[in-house]
């Protein structure tokens, strides 16, 4: 698919204390689309915090003797639960046009009054735009910070405001609006990165425009009289549109040089329109009950940080069954039967910090003390959605240490890592100390030992994924994640041999002959002679784009490349000659094929005739009603909801389908950082491929506009994402790509290097699941996206080629004047049985010059600079070189 660098939405947030407008007083809010979040207190995926003293301030003395026993030592219970759940608060969005001198300067500033990490997602109109209302703006317009979405948008960080209004933090972005370019309209949506919401304008997006035409668009802003009026363009409708009147003749004539309007000028507004947000609120409560031994009583203190009139909703139980009886008196004050089953207490109010606290005397025969907490009429507060239950001590009086130390065993249980990696531990210390011992060095052949090497590697990324998703955290994504905490029976991997050479077998142009299955059928001796053993095909689907990455019906296998038989037959003759297929699948979003009743495209056709529940919701444009979505949304078309059981049974059974009825072998995954990469390891479980690679795809790391020579969060993006499929797919090493760019283009070799003295992308720290390239279909072809440095390619290909990881050949670089360097460094790198495992000493990383030497077999060198491999024991003698690389093989 289309696709350029971007970075993933995170961005330093700091919090103000702004004034918020109760939700309560109704306010006329624009149309907004967001999923609700559940309330839910706590949540399965952290472990308690150890309880803490219980600091009371009260002025009964009765009172304070109580918290005092309560802090001693033999406590029989003590815990902190917390307590999460979400707010509504009011707010607004301002967007303010502000001009300069002679019209000129024109700004544009978007801000909102809410704290939180809010993005822009926003593009241009340009004047000569048909049917697209969407593009990216020219680069002068693009604020610090701002990253490209795709090619038709930019996404830019709203930043906190050094004005305060009303006692209330702004947080805002402003865009310096180019007066000489056919500008049409600004259109954007605000987008709450903390929950995933978006915010529109009346259901639409918003649009700020700068002609009168536009004016009929219910959505556009700064219409309306008295706040400002759209005449023409800036300063005059001719200083920009008429100018250009050869290349546009529609404009001249819809507006007409004698339109009174291009006499106007273009006036500054400035509008508010009220948001309602939903904010996560985080407070705990905490409990500790002692037996009293004076009277044999049982003691229970409870004190929370929740502010306001808070009820507590209590009862006893006498048995296992947890059934709620009311005690004896007496009762704490305020307090009042509810229906014969249960009392309300009101909480006392702390004195010197915000807060409430109770205490009750029960007598001895209660097994445990049942509660909710009350804080206003709709909002009862539980523990992950069952009743707070606290034991009492039995007429034994058992020590604390014993019930509350099996408790605490118990919870462990429940969220720790240990009993799932404990086992995986052992068995990778196992398999390691079979491998290194000496014993198995003489018996084991090669094969063998690299089949323990990946099998503790699958382990490993087994073990590395429970201990991910077992970190604390409160984020929506981690809750799904936490599923993965039961270990998989069986992990299938999607590595391969190891030795693996990828060919793309097609460019951005191939569809347009409409047989290129039959074009390729062609060239499959050839590429079998060079060395491949996997080609990448295209996608295969019925698509609203002749490329097929706006799949429709899934099913329908006719495409722009050629028809079903014929794809069969592809297949079929790239297998008689020994090379695996892989079949190019975009499972994040699929296209529809009718509208809802709002003329809106969500509904599907075909076999699998979905509805809008297995769109996710949090897209503004297609009204999904499925769940948030797991990863970032792509914007042209329906996002698919993975979360979905039917959808992953369908996809799963359609995946099985390809694999039975097509032949392939394996998956290019699409797009997949629109998805939890826990979805792809259940759809690679079912399917077992041989191999597998996603495109997991963001931008690097800059400062100023300079390359950062640490891009460790970058690759640790992908890492994650291989992690999150349990180690059961590779990913496109993004991160070397993009170094390659910077060091070959500036001259800065050193770049080859990290801190560690490794490589420094994602081959550096997981080889065999890196899949190295230098161009793609996107990145070069007729899109040209993120092209690879001109009359460089072949440092890139010596690269690759000689390193770990498995190496990725572009079609059009094949099928060029570098087929045949290519051809040599592909013989070397079969010859001397170089793998996606192979070891890497980097010998030298300076500005004109990186060198290495791999597995001790073969030394590369890229740049201008000199290196000549070291002598010694070893002899080297030069296998191949090009314009600025050399490799040579020991001897």
């Amino acid at each position: 698919m289309s696709a350029v660098a971007v970075e993933p939405l995170r961005y330093p947030c700091r919090r103000g204390r702004p004034k918020f407008t109760s939700s309560s007083k109704r306010t006329k809010a624009f149309s907004t689309n967001y999923a609700p979040v559940p309330l839910s207190i706590g949540a399965s995926h952290y472990s308690f915090r150890p309880a803490r003293a219980l600091p009371i301030r009260a002025t009964s003395v009765d009172t304070a003797a109580v918290v005092e026993n309560l802090q001693s030592d033999d406590v029989f219970f003590k815990e902190t639960f917390p307590l999460e759940r979400t707010q509504k608060v009011e707010g607004k969005i301002s967007v303010r046009l502000d001009g300069g001198k002679g019209q000129e300067n024109w700004q544009l500033t978007v801000g909102c009054n809410i704290p939180g990490e809010w993005i822009l997602h926003w593009g241009v109109n340009y004047v000569k735009d048909v049917g697209s209302e969407w593009d990216q703006p020219p680069a002068e317009m693009w604020p610090v910070g701002s990253i490209p979405i795709k090619d038709y948008a930019i996404e830019t960080p709203l930043k906190k405001s050094a004005t305060v209004v009303e006692g209330n933090v702004n947080y805002e972005v402003k865009i310096d609006i180019c007066t000489n370019k056919d500008i049409a309209a600004i259109n954007f949506v605000l987008k709450d990165v903390e929950t995933g919401a978006w915010y529109q304008h009346r259901g639409r997006d918003f649009k700020v425009a700068f002609i009168d035409y536009l004016r009929e668009d219910g959505s556009v802003v700064g219409a309306k009289k008295g706040l400002g009026v759209w005449p023409g363009t800036f300063g005059q409708l001719s200083s920009i549109l008429l100018k250009s009147a050869g290349a546009h003749p529609e404009v001249e004539e819809s507006s007409g040089s004698g339109d009174p309007n291009l006499a106007k000028r273009l006036e500054g507004f400035f509008e508010e329109h009220s948001i309602v947000r939903e904010v996560r609120i985080n407070n705990s409560v905490s409990v500790a009950v002692q037996k009293c031994p004076k009277t044999s009583k049982n003691l229970l203190h409870i004190e929370t940080d929740l502010t306001g009139d808070i009820v507590i909703h209590w009862g006893v139980c006498k048995d296992d069954d947890k059934k709620w009886e009311i005690p004896a008196e007496p009762y704490p004050a305020e307090t009042t039967v509810f229906k014969n089953k249960a009392l309300r207490t009101v909480l006392k109010k702390k004195e010197s910090v915000q807060g409430g606290w109770i205490s009750f005397t029960l007598d001895e025969g209660y097994k445990g003390f049942v509660f909710v907490l009350k804080i206003n009429e709709n909002t009862w507060l539980n523990c992950m959605g069952n009743d707070f239950y606290v034991p009492l001590p039995n007429s034994s009086g058992l020590p604390a240490q014993s019930i509350s130390g099996q408790r605490q065993e118990e919870t462990n249980q429940a969220v720790s890592p240990d009993v799932y990696t404990d086992g995986i531990i052992k068995e990778i210390r196992n398999l390691a100390s079979n491998i290194s011992s000496e014993k198995s060095r003489k018996t084991k052949t090669k094969k063998a030992q690299e089949s323990i090497l990946q099998e503790i590697e699958k382990l490993a990324a087994e073990a590395y994924s429970i201990f991910r998703t077992s970190i604390p955290t409160f984020s929506e994504e981690a809750v799904v994640e936490s599923e993965a905490l039961k270990p998989a029976a069986k992990i299938s991997s999607g590595t391969g041999s190891g030795f693996e050479i990828l060919c793309q077998g097609f460019n951005w142009e191939s569809q347009k002959s409409g047989r290129w299955y039959m074009e390729l059928k062609e060239k499959i001796a050839e590429l079998s002679s060079i060395g491949f053993t996997v080609v990448w095909l295209p996608p295969p689907t019925d698509s609203v784009s002749p490329e097929g990455y706006m799949p429709r019906d899934l099913y329908n296998l006719n495409s722009r490349y050629g028809s079903t038989d014929e794809l069969k037959l592809l297949v079929k003759r790239f297998h008689e000659v020994g090379i695996k297929v892989l079949g190019d699948v975009v499972l994040n979003h699929r296209c529809a094929q009718y509208k809802n009743q709002n003329g809106v495209w969500n509904i599907f056709g075909g076999l699998l005739n979905w509805d809008d529940r297995a769109v996710v919701a949090d897209d503004p444009h297609f009204q999904g009603r499925g769940n948030k979505s797991s990863g970032d949304n792509f914007h042209a078309a329906p996002n698919i909801d993975h979360s979905q059981e039917f959808v992953r049974k369908d996809l799963k059974e359609w995946l099985l389908w390809l694999r039975k009825e097509i032949g392939y072998d394996g998956w290019r995954l699409d797009f997949v950082r629109g998805f939890w990469g826990g979805y792809v390891k259940d759809y690679l479980d079912a399917t077992e491929p041989h191999f597998a690679v996603g495109e997991y795809w963001d931008s690097l790391s800059y400062t100023y506009g300079e390359m950062d020579h640490n891009q460790d969060a970058h690759r640790q993006r992908i890492i994650d994402w291989i992690n999150a499929t349990s180690g059961t797919a590779g990913a496109f090493d993004v991160t070397t790509k993009g170094i390659l760019h910077a060091a070959l283009e500036r001259c800065e070799y050193w770049r080859l290097s990290d801190q560690k003295g490794k490589p420094p992308g994602v081959v550096g720290w997981w080889p065999s699941r890196a899949v190295t390239f230098i161009e793609n279909h996107d990145t070069g072809s007729t899109q040209g996206h993120w092209r690879f440095p001109g009359g460089k390619e072949m440092q890139g290909y010596a690269y690759i080629l000689t390193h770990p990881g498995t190496p990725a050949v572009f079609y059009d670089h094949l099928f060029s004047r570098m087929r045949s360097e290519i051809s040599a460094l592909i013989s070397l790198r079969n010859r001397n049985k170089i793998h996606c495992r192979s070891t890497v000493q980097i010998t030298k990383a300076e500005r004109d010059v990186y060198a290495a030497v791999i597995d001790k077999k073969v030394a590369v060198k890229i740049g201008p600079g000199h290196y000549e491999p070291p002598s010694g024991p070893q002899s080297w003698s030069l296998a191949t070189e090009g314009k600025n690389y050399k490799v040579w093989e020991a001897s």
